[in-house]
């Protein structure tokens, strides 16, 4: 069954889906917790982008199948990887192997827009309550923050930190939407400058207070 996909600045996409049970190739760890709760897809290669597109937002509705489609659509963002699988055809299991666009669901949302079968994807811009949020992991020289919530296109593809007695400092992409940086920027406010895939640049200024630990999550600005 085709589906229609609309991206953010793009027109309507024939693609496929199908429909699994969960996973985290982004970095997103527990999507309730971080917000995003069943409304979510992994991405077959094509649209992955080796990661860039975690977080992007897409609406999608079936079409072309009066048995099995249901009416109206649906809008997921992208959490995961849907691996290829070059052992099977692409029309016979082979669902995900490019150059084929496809959206592997979470089955309570796919069951939202088809009878187990499903149509046609657009891109949509991302809504999103709150501000943008950063999860700082790892230790004094290596930095790595995980960034969520983050609204408009929702894909991050530029990062840079600022303590409050450093300068800006690009951050290099670790995997999935996980950002490092090495500098040791131990007890000092942090503030985040985040770029999407459209140009769009929000700062979050002083997000992180002075006394930030690791471990914890810590909420900026957000793209409006």
């Amino acid at each position: 069954m085709f589906y229609s996909a609309y991206g953010y600045g793009g027109g309507w996409v024939d693609a496929h889906a199908t429909f699994y049970g969960g996973g985290g190739a982004c970095g997103y760890g527990n999507l309730y917790s971080q917000g995003y709760g069943t409304n979510t897809a992994a991405l077959s290669t094509a649209l992955f982008n080796n990661g860039l597109s975690c977080g992007s937002c897409f609406e999608i509705r079936c079409v072309n199948d009066r048995r099995w489609c249901l009416p109206g659509s649906i809008v997921v963002t992208a959490t995961n990887f849907c691996p290829p699988n070059n052992a099977l055809p692409n029309n016979a299991g082979g669902w995900c192997n490019p150059p084929l666009h496809h959206f592997d669901l979470a089955q309570p949302v796919f069951l939202r827009i088809a009878q187990y079968k499903a149509g046609i994807v657009p891109v949509v811009p991302c809504r999103r309550r709150g501000g943008i949020r950063f999860t700082i992991n790892g230790h004094s020289y290596f930095n790595l923050v995980l960034i969520t919530n983050v609204g408009g296109a929702g894909d991050v593809h530029s990062v840079s930190i600022k303590g409050s007695r450093t300068g800006w400092m690009p951050m290099s992409r670790n995997w999935g939407q996980n950002w490092q940086s090495n500098n040791y920027l131990n007890g000092q406010s942090l503030s985040f400058k985040v770029t999407t895939s459209d140009g769009r640049t929000v700062v979050s200024y002083n997000a992180a207070p002075a006394g930030w630990s690791f471990g914890q999550t810590y909420t900026g600005a957000q793209f409006r």
